[in-house]
């Protein structure tokens, strides 16, 4: 059995831990409510103008934009992977990760090439280290989603398409339920299509473009793109909160589970010490 002043030394330790990991469950606290709200302010904006986009993708115009064209064949495919920049927040990177990694080895299997934009310096660093072609990244990104940030790296995947390097492109990210549950997803950001978005292709859509259809058309995909990316980095950022809020609860639980159960340990000896104190004790009055 350990001395009662090792035990003391660990318990010390533990209770240092734990006050470290209460203070970041109360600061990711406070940082998931200011992410949560940023998140579900983007949300409506985000999902109307996908659904426009994807309206107009079955409007009837002259003009085609290559986001809106379906490849006949698919030989090359871009992914943009979201993760945070740093860890302690359970498994939120590991898992959108380890969904982005299946996908890439399918894709492998069909002989698909790829090329990666890492947001994020876990996804950057596990990219790395899985030897995929990383063509643009962004890491340091703070506790606020900035789209000029982004934009540029996103860019190089865009031209890609535009110039017919990918033919597809899918952003991988966690997508934020609650407070307790995140889930991981990859959805397909190009091509455009109603189908993605939920609009039906029966339905005629017909509009009138001022000043011109291409002039709109451009700027409204090159929106849709943008809300669309700051939407995935902004549920992702609630989710790296809530689960790192979630993630130190358990650990400061876990502490105070530990430190407990070291002190009843402490005790035991500290108990087993005097016993054995008293009984040289009374051996020595006895003998004398």
């Amino acid at each position: 059995m350990a001395s009662g002043k090792e035990i003391r030394n660990k318990i010390k330790s533990v209770e240092s831990t734990r006050k470290i990991t209460k203070a970041m469950e109360m600061v990711a606290a406070s940082k998931m409510r200011k992410a949560q709200d940023r998140m579900r302010a983007a949300r409506p904006y985000g999902e109307k103008i996908r659904r426009v986009a994807g309206n107009l993708s079955h409007a009837l115009t002259d003009y085609s934009h290559p986001f809106l064209v379906t490849r006949e064949q698919v030989k090359s495919v871009g992914l943009i992977t979201v993760t945070s920049d740093k860890g302690l927040c359970g498994g939120l990177n590991t898992n959108v990760l380890r969904l982005a990694l299946s996908r890439m080895k399918e894709w492998d299997a069909e002989g698909k090439k790829l090329q990666v934009t890492a947001i994020g310096n876990r996804g950057f660093s596990f990219m790395m280290r899985a030897g995929a072609n990383i063509v643009s990244h962004v890491v340091a990104m703070g506790d606020t989603p900035h789209l000029e940030k982004l934009i540029g790296p996103t860019k190089v995947q865009l031209d890609a398409y535009i110039k017919g390097e990918i033919d597809v492109l899918y952003i991988a990210y966690t997508r934020f339920i609650n407070t307790m549950k995140q889930e991981p997803v990859i959805e397909q950001l190009l091509p455009l299509s109603g189908e993605l978005v939920g609009s039906s292709s029966r339905n005629s859509w017909d509009y009138l473009y001022e000043p011109d259809a291409k002039l709109v058309i451009d700027d409204l995909l090159v929106r849709y793109v943008e809300a669309s990316l700051y939407q995935a980095v902004a549920e992702n950022m609630a989710s790296e909160q809530s689960a790192r809020m979630v993630a130190m609860k358990a650990a400061s639980d876990n502490a105070k589970d530990v430190i407990g159960e070291l002190k009843l340990v402490y005790n035991k000896a500290r108990q087993a010490s005097i016993t054995k104190e008293l009984s040289e004790i009374v051996s020595g009055a006895a003998a004398v």
